[in-house]
């Protein structure tokens, strides 16, 4: 929706923001269903684990869920990387060791003996047609493969790299490339059951209602502890609080704040919490006006009493952020926060011409984040008070991905996650003017970041990322509201269960005690 001018109404006072709407310290609209579907079919002995997203297709290379976080948990089990990240770390995974032949050459020596699901034995070859595939298909991973200029297969066992100059961000962007048979790269069936070499192999998949999967017995990294694991979505939070009470389910990530004291304290449950790379931001979309002219940008930043928000909502299961990227992530630095203040905002808006407000939209998914209807609720209230009314429109996932994928929209609420731990995968992806994810085109960011891509010293990529920090932030090209902390019930039965910051915990370490 394109924006037209409006009078200034009445404004409300922050006080106010959490009846807006019916909204209450308790209310999360998340929608209503049950525990149906798939997950009803769990084997003996499964995992039963909830996330708070629905997973809708299980391509790795569909274009609108390449990056999606519900998405990326069931790749971790049925799919292989050639390297993988454990804490700060990049570690073995299909491959077995890398280098740096030189600045332009990367060799990767392959893991013998690795079996797809199917059978069949994994080579070089199906890295290489996994690579082409991912190139091939535009997604929100293009940017990280674009400087990949060859790829090739020396033997069964060794994959060579070349690039258009030094790309150090090459090992940590490989965590995501997921390797399946090259006969199958471009298979439909891959949507529905897809065929990978992870400890789990999908044997039921219902879009939107949940995954069944089973153990993969001759997983090279050695049979996962549980037999098997169900994936249920269950739309309504209250409803899968109450599932984790019961024991109908043993794990469930995230926990809304506000609902968390309905599982802290409950017989046979655990709650442990941890600081995860998984933040709000709502996009303006650049290219359409209002949003088009920065004052307008800042101004809607101004207008937002995000300290008193974040308070009223979260509590302590979200911080402030000061950067467009979590601190926790690798290449942030703080920036000054936008100060409260709608009298500047509403001077801002006068010298853009708009002195009367305007009339806009924000769209947002409801299962994106824990209490995204009462934070897009919050927001739209503090803009009024400055004249700019909002029309709310919360939408299907699947629409909602098609729209921003195709710049429809004018404001996007939503949750990301830095799934890397490293600003490549955001700022480096995200914000150049080639990916054109929000409209936004800086050549001057651009060379920072193409300066970020090419280095491998860690402290330049530090210093270049922090650099691109402080553009995205005075340009304001979003609002940074908050990051969350993750906290994920569990059951107290379980073991090998650790928290994990891209909200993607590795479950074939999960036992029974």
């Amino acid at each position: 929706m394109a924006y037209t001018p409006r009078r200034r109404v009445s404004a409300f006072g922050r006080r106010e923001f959490l009846a807006l709407a019916g909204l209450g310290a308790s209310s999360v609209l998340l929608g209503g269903c049950g525990l149906d579907g798939p997950a009803g079919a769990a084997p003996r002995g499964a995992l039963r684990a909830a996330f708070g997203q629905p997973i809708t297709d299980l391509d790795p290379y569909k274009a609108g869920t390449a990056v999606d976080e519900a998405t990326l948990i069931v790749k971790r089990l049925v799919f292989d990387t050639l390297v993988r990240r454990v804490g700060e770390e990049l570690k073995p995974g299909l491959a077995t060791s890398w280098t740096q032949t030189s600045p332009t050459t990367w060799v990767f020596r392959l893991r013998r003996g690795v079996r797809f699901h199917d059978g069949g034995r994994l080579t070089a070859r199906d890295v290489v047609a996994c690579l082409k595939r991912t190139q091939a298909v535009p997604s929100a991973q293009t940017p990280l493969w674009e400087r990949v200029k060859r790829v090739r297969a020396d033997d069964d066992h060794t994959i060579t790299f070349v690039t258009d100059g030094p790309l150090g961000s090459l090992p940590v962007s490989l965590t995501l490339l997921f390797i399946v048979p090259e006969k199958l790269v471009a298979a439909s069936s891959q949507s529905r059951a897809p065929v990978g070499s992870g400890p789990f192999r999908v044997t039921e998949f219902t879009p939107s209602s949940g995954v069944e999967l089973v153990r993969h017995e001759d997983y090279w990294g050695g049979r996962a502890e549980l037999p098997a694991v169900s994936l249920p979505f269950i739309a309504e939070t209250s409803s899968a609080i109450t599932a984790l009470r019961n024991g109908d389910i043993d794990l469930l990530w995230p926990v809304p704040p506000d609902q968390l004291a309905e599982v802290t304290g409950a017989d046979a449950v655990r709650v442990e919490t941890v600081p995860s790379w998984t933040y709000y931001l709502n996009w303006f979309n650049c290219s359409r006006k209002p949003f088009d002219d920065p004052r307008v940008r800042r101004a809607l930043c101004q207008a937002l009493d995000l300290p008193a928000i974040i308070r009223h909502l979260f509590g302590e299961g979200a911080q402030r952020m000061d950067a467009p990227i979590p601190s926790t992530v690798f290449g942030h630095r703080r920036q000054r926060p936008y100060r409260h203040d709608p009298a500047a905002a509403r001077r801002a808006l006068r010298e853009a011409g708009l002195g009367d407000g305007f009339r806009t939209s924000m769209m947002w998914f409801d299962a994106t984040g824990p209490l995204a209807r009462e934070l897009a609720q919050a927001m739209i209230s503090g803009w009024r008070e400055i004249g700019v009314e909002v029309e709310a429109q919360s939408i299907e996932k699947a629409q909602w991905l098609e729209r921003l994928n195709s710049l429809d929209w004018d404001m996007n609420l939503q949750t990301n996650t830095v799934t890397t731990g490293d600003a490549a995968f955001t700022v480096g992806r995200l914000y150049t003017s080639q990916a054109n994810r929000l409209g936004y085109r800086n050549p001057e960011l651009d060379k920072v970041l193409a300066r970020a891509d090419r280095t491998g010293d860690q402290e330049e990529r530090a210093r270049l990322y922090g650099s691109a920090c402080q553009t995205l932030w005075e340009d304001a090209v979003g609002v940074f509201p908050a990051t969350l902390v993750t906290a994920y019930g569990r059951r107290a039965g379980l073991s090998g269960f650790t928290p994990a910051a891209n909200n993607q915990p590795d479950l074939a370490r999960v036992g029974r005690r």
